[in-house]
């Protein structure tokens, strides 16, 4: 494999773990996105400007490569949502990957629940909204705890829970304003512990090294918005019930049609079954499969998934996690407006306990209003030999980090 070249969807910052392991490996690395300061372009061998998001620029970008430059081996995306891309680079260019169909079903929320429901996988309630006046109706019937969504964006733009007081037109304005196809859709908001899932789909069977709480502390303060603010490694769900997860991860990923390749699965556990709120076809972001499950687990589940990428045949035995060491992310919020100042980082970085440290804002950056998790300045991951000095270590360093702002 060495010497092969590998194409990475993404340069953005949470991808440079991964071009990185890439690089490692002895691959050369083509970068693609739309920004030329993409910082992952820094690390890669050579670059391709398209967006992301742009299936057909990507394609073309990719095939032109492969016949004047050089040949692609294997191509993924990292921190990115954007499998048809990956899927639609393979297809054309005779390379592993996942079925386009399977992509577009993996990008699009309400024909992925349609899936879901027809094929025993449980969900929440959910409905299709053409309207304002649909939200309303459907408020009458089932009372506030709703949630509305983008049938088709990302990292939780424009997602809303209702029973906070929300005017249902302002909801489903900031819904559809996110969707790129301008369609919205409303699902049953369902109490219980949320887990993201990290799995490798091995013909039909999954094997899910990565199993994150994920921290929802700040609910009230960013309400009616849902912001993560990291994450707890290992689990503190009981053994019965995070089987019964990675069974239905395992069930969704069939269901999408994906015998072979990685999901990411967003999970809620209700009165103690499972229901999958959204499964994604595609590496994480947020640094849980380019960092966490390495640091909690041993597994290079990167390095698998690159491998498979490139034709290479990956085991059960590679995606067995070695070790649970506790991991615990978690980011910083600054007030919003315009940065003048970061301070405390270094500091924070030589706590006992701090693994990493990535400030993803700087000075002179605007900070948006706590809508989504473009509000976060900073991630911070920290380890310990036990969850509490762990997270006390996070919590010392979110303590240590000043992000001055001013009103733009």
């Amino acid at each position: 494999m060495r010497g092969k070249t590998l194409l990475i969807v993404c340069g953005g910052i949470e991808a440079t773990h991964g071009i990185a392991r890439a690089k490692e490996m002895g691959l050369h690395v083509v970068v693609s996105d739309m920004n030329p300061e993409a910082p992952g372009f820094a690390l890669a061998d050579d670059r391709l400007i398209a967006s992301t998001y742009d299936v057909e620029a990507t394609r073309a970008a990719a095939l032109d490569y492969d016949r004047k430059i050089r040949r692609i081996h294997g191509v993924i995306c990292i921190g990115a949502d954007v499998p048809l891309t990956v899927a639609s680079v393979a297809e054309a260019l005779g390379l592993p990957g996942i079925p386009v169909s399977s992509a577009r079903l993996a990008t699009d929320k309400l024909a992925m629940k349609q899936r879901f429901s027809a094929l025993g996988v449980p969900v929440p309630w959910y409905a299709a909204l053409h309207s304002a006046d649909d939200l309303e109706r459907h408020l009458k019937e089932r009372g506030p705890d709703l949630v509305v969504k983008p049938v088709d964006s990302r990292g939780g733009r424009g997602v809303q829970r209702l029973n906070t007081g929300i005017d249902p037109c302002l909801a489903f304005a900031r819904a559809q304003c996110q969707s790129p196809t301008r369609r919205v859709m409303v699902e049953a908001f369902l109490d219980g512990p949320q887990v993201s899932t990290e799995s490798m789909m091995l013909d039909g069977v999954a094997y899910t090294p990565g199993f994150s709480d994920r921290n929802y502390e700040y609910l009230d303060r960013f309400a009616p918005f849902f912001i993560e603010n990291g994450g707890d490694l290992p689990s503190h769900l009981p053994e019965w019930t995070q089987h019964a997860v990675c069974e239905t991860v395992e069930a969704a990923g069939r269901a999408l049609g994906i015998e072979n390749g990685n999901i990411k699965g967003d999970i809620v556990v209700h009165r103690g079954q499972p229901y999958v709120i959204e499964l994604a076809a595609r590496l994480s972001g947020g640094y849980f499969s380019t960092r966490e499950i390495p640091l909690n687990t041993g597994v290079d589940f990167v390095g698998c998934v690159i491998r498979m990428a490139m034709g290479e045949r990956v085991t059960p035995q590679d995606l067995t996690p070695r070790y649970r060491k506790p991991v615990i992310q978690r980011y910083v919020f600054p007030e919003p407006g315009r940065i003048i100042r970061i301070a405390g980082i270094e500091e924070a970085e030589r706590l006992p306990g701090i693994e990493e440290i990535v400030v993803s804002l700087n000075p002179g950056d605007i900070v948006p209003p706590p809508t989504s998790s473009a509000a976060r300045a900073a991630m911070i991951l920290a380890t310990g030999d036990t969850r509490d000095q762990a997270l006390a270590a996070a919590n010392a360093a979110v303590a240590r980090i000043k992000v001055e702002t001013a009103t733009p």
